[in-house]
């Protein structure tokens, strides 16, 4: 009886203690390894992204106003184009790959890179409203989705061109101690068409990998380590059998001293 109550009891201990969480030391960018292959086409990855309808542009002129023409006779605009509370303004392509803008109306931007989209306005801007004008278009509708051991899961912002997934992952607060450094998914595609790129972290030729240029509305997963997900496991059976072995425990302590 003595025995049944001891192993009962070191049973309850071990599970009771599983169900703490354990911390994983991380090593990043040290292992030296190629790089896992996929089915993902190098030039796909590599791609620039091309505006489409119903994007949203930002477009500014970064030139001071001593710069812009003075002669709003000519073209029936002062000088305050794009310097003025429309400066911050933003721009919808419409369904024909169309933004309207001040001064200039209608110019086709669909198809169009940002940079060449840029340079676009610009010219037309400089052809019939300012004089040299520095215009800065952004497409501020880009985003990605981040899940999985990031500190900081949600979806975020593409502010600027080739951003990586290193960069990402630093601005979302970097990963948790659970995460696996070897085992992160960029996914990407269409729903029907989705393709899964995998990166090692721990690799630091991941760094330099062409791949983990993101694209707009990339998902980027990032897998619990091994350790982790044992923890779990353990704590999911710990939390379903503790109270059943705390009354195993009682009843046996009744018994052995109703015997005595």
């Amino acid at each position: 009886m003595h025995k049944l109550i001891y192993s009962f009891s070191v049973l309850g201990l071990l599970l009771v203690f599983a169900s703490c969480s354990t911390t994983q030391y991380q090593v990043l960018f040290q292992q030296k390894k190629s790089l896992t292959d996929t089915a993902y086409q190098m030039a796909d990855a590599t791609g620039e992204y091309h505006i489409k309808s119903q994007d949203i542009l930002q477009v500014r002129n970064l030139q001071d106003t001593k710069y812009l023409v003075d002669n709003s006779a000519k073209n029936n605009v002062n000088n305050n184009v794009l310097n003025s509370p429309t400066d911050n303004q933003n721009f919808q392509v419409d369904d024909e790959g169309f933004v309207i803008l001040p001064a200039i109306g209608r110019i086709k931007v669909a198809g169009y890179t940002r940079g060449e989209a840029q340079k676009l306005v610009e010219d037309a801007y400089r052809k019939s409203v300012l004089v040299n004008p520095i215009i800065e278009l952004k497409i501020v509708n880009l985003k990605v989705i981040m899940l999985g051991e990031i500190r900081s899961q949600g979806s975020f912002p593409l502010t600027k061109d080739h951003t990586s997934l290193i960069e990402m992952i630093g601005a979302a607060g970097g990963i948790t101690e659970k995460a696996s450094e070897s085992n992160v998914k960029i996914i990407r595609g269409t729903e029907k068409n989705p393709k899964v790129i995998l990166v090692d972290l721990s690799n630091i030729q991941s760094i330099n990998d062409p791949r983990t240029i993101l694209q707009n509305g990339d998902i980027i997963y990032v897998a619990q380590n091994k350790r982790a997900t044992r923890t779990d496991n353990l704590q999911s059976f710990s939390t379903v059998f503790q109270p059943i072995l705390l009354l195993f425990n009682t009843a046996l302590i009744v018994l052995t001293l109703i015997r005595h």
